[in-house]
């Protein structure tokens, strides 16, 4: 009918329940769908482990042709939803539910498979996405403080990876962290380690949910529990770096 089909679920069940659907009948084909999957990662909170969709980039990364879309606040959000539809193939969006702090620009322009410098440094590189970039920028300040000079990246587009970008930066500091919402199997930080290896390799720390199930709580707190916080970004970084 000349229309773009969106559908849209909990990340749990959009990327978990449906995958098989999304092989066979989106992702074999190759067919012009796009996946918005909501309430993803630690951060669904009270709803618990069974709801708490860690697994999602892994899953959706390795159907061939798709593309892996997190956004990191709501102006990039509006801007890869609309760059989606503009893309001809499957994607697979991943929104939270926690409200995050707005730091781009209304003029801030969101390309599918490119990163964003958010800040140079020259002591490590932090790379981030979804949520986690606002935690890493806040990290990067205090770090900064104690004098330690971060690049700050956020990676929306995990699949296809920026490896130009990825690449640049690590080769200028030497050492990367990567931060995500997701377990530490299978998402940003496998995406940028085997890019690293391939390419340029440089030591790298992977900062995610630990290869473990979540459990109910408070969003916040849940995610200074499983390390998903600018301070344990910091302690990390300092531990790193020496």
């Amino acid at each position: 009918m000349g229309l773009v089909p969106f559908a849209s679920s909990f990340a749990m069940f959009a990327s978990g329940r449906a995958f098989e659907q999304i092989r066979n009948s989106i992702g074999y084909p190759h067919l012009n769908v796009k996946i918005g999957a909501t309430h993803a990662g630690i951060s669904v909170g009270e709803d618990g482990a069974s709801h708490q969709c860690c697994e999602d980039f892994a899953l959706m990364r390795s159907i061939p042709g798709m593309v892996v879309i997190c956004p990191a606040d709501d102006v990039e959000a509006k801007q890869a939803v609309k760059a989606a539809y503009r893309h001809e193939g499957p994607v697979y969006l991943r929104f939270g539910r926690l409200a995050v702090p707005v730091f781009h620009n209304e003029d801030y322009k969101f390309e599918i498979g490119k990163g964003e410098l958010i800040k140079e440094g020259k002591d490590v590189t932090i790379i981030a996405n979804g949520l986690m970039v606002a935690e890493a920028i806040e990290a990067g300040k205090a770090l900064a403080e104690e004098g330690i000079d971060a690049e700050i990246i956020n990676i929306a587009t995990i699949k296809p990876l920026d490896k130009e970008l990825v690449c640049a930066s690590a080769k200028k500091t030497g050492r990367v962290i990567t931060v995500e919402e997701h377990n530490i199997i299978g998402g940003l930080g496998e995406a940028v380690c085997a890019a690293l290896a391939e390419a340029c390799p440089t030591p790298v720390k992977r900062i995610g949910v630990n290869d473990e199930f979540g459990h109910s709580g408070p969003a916040k707190e849940l995610l200074k529990q499983f390390g998903l916080s600018a301070e344990n970004i910091v302690k990390v970084t300092k531990e790193f770096v020496k």
